[in-house]
């Protein structure tokens, strides 16, 4: 028997064992098909009933079956919160399954690629910023114990993002020796831009808020992919949404963006930043928050072979050295940058 048909059969034995604990109504199921994955190595099903439809994830089984995972306890955080995210209708931790809703199969980077106007594009995202704000406004005081709420983008972690395409894409995709001088004064430079990141006042945020994990159904956002969820500046957010690599905004669309999350949620958040203050800090972040997203689009071409992600590889680089020219003091270090990619 393949795989994947054995696969098959589990999750309808599964589904079957949810019904018999009767947390849904009585179903026959018609079909079990497998959907395409995301980046990460959790496999999905859509499992299709003579009612209803239904997603099936299967992740790596835990062992210790009081350990929750961190998507289950964010879940339940972020819908007591009133942050749109799927609904859990069952789970069997010691197999790794997880029964949630079919929240179908509109991405919200499939719906942006159909604006027919430069508002209704500026609209959608407004939209995603409320929507993600709603996560930053969650009351950490009351998470106090929860893991989520003590780990955070300190400068340790930021760094090691940076650590990350040094060898992702640096070493394996450029082959180059990254142990040069030249390479070690970026890194320098890198480090100092988390450094100064770290420091900035956290919420929590999502940490990977982009157009591929934002589902659309029946017209409303909801988030998926939450369970890296941690401490860290809202702007990392903000970021990963306005200078997502999969989608290019409008460039006079995301200036308004930026100066809307200022003016309506961020002056309330630090009132000591004005909007130039505010906006350094927004170019460093997406120096640090694109140059990581480099390495994990070489990591997945590296690990997988999966050729989708190398053509956002070239478009995140002149994300970073467009970010780079805009700021003099990192001219010496976007010399270097681009020496090394052009070289290539």
């Amino acid at each position: 028997m393949k795989p994947e048909q054995s696969e098959r059969i589990l999750v309808e034995e599964l589904f079957k064992k949810t019904i018999n604990k009767n947390l849904l109504k009585d179903d026959i199921v018609e079909n079990v098909e497998k959907l395409t994955g995301d980046a990460s190595t959790r496999k999905y099903y859509r499992i299709w009933t003579t009612r209803f439809s239904y997603v099936v994830c299967l992740d790596t089984p835990i062992l210790d079956l009081n350990e929750e995972p961190s998507f289950l306890k964010l879940q339940r955080v972020l819908h007591s919160e009133n942050v749109r995210v799927p609904l859990i209708f069952d789970k069997d931790l010691g197999t790794g399954y997880l029964l949630e809703e079919d929240l179908g199969d509109l991405t919200f980077l499939k719906e942006i690629s159909q604006i027919t106007s430069l508002k209704e594009e500026f609209d959608f995202y407004r939209k995603a910023i409320d929507l993600m704000v709603k996560i930053h406004s969650v009351d950490i005081d009351k998470y106090k114990n929860e893991s989520f709420t003590k780990i955070a983008f300190d400068t340790e972690k930021l760094f090691s993002e940076m650590e990350f395409t040094k060898k992702y894409f640096l070493k394996m995709y450029l082959n180059l020796d990254v142990t040069t001088p030249a390479i070690e004064a970026l890194y320098k430079k890198l480090y100092d831009i988390c450094y100064m990141l770290s420091n900035e006042p956290r919420v929590l945020v999502h940490r990977d808020y982009h157009s591929r994990n934002l589902m659309i159904k029946e017209g409303e956002q909801v988030v998926i992919d939450f369970q890296d969820a941690r401490m860290g500046t809202p702007l990392y957010d903000l970021v990963s949404l306005l200078e997502d690599c999969y989608y290019k905004i409008e460039e006079v669309n995301k200036q308004e963006l930026i100066k809307f999350y200022y003016n309506e949620y961020f002056k309330k958040f630090d009132s000591s930043k004005d909007f130039e203050q505010f906006k350094y800090i927004y170019d460093m972040m997406a120096i640090q928050r694109v140059f990581k997203a480099i390495g994990s689009f070489s990591y997945i071409y590296a690990d997988r072979k999966d050729l989708r992600y190398v053509k956002y590889i070239g478009f995140a680089f002149e994300k970073v050295r467009s970010l780079m020219l805009a700021h003099e003091e990192f001219t010496k270090e976007r010399k270097i940058l681009s020496s090394l990619y052009y070289a290539n």
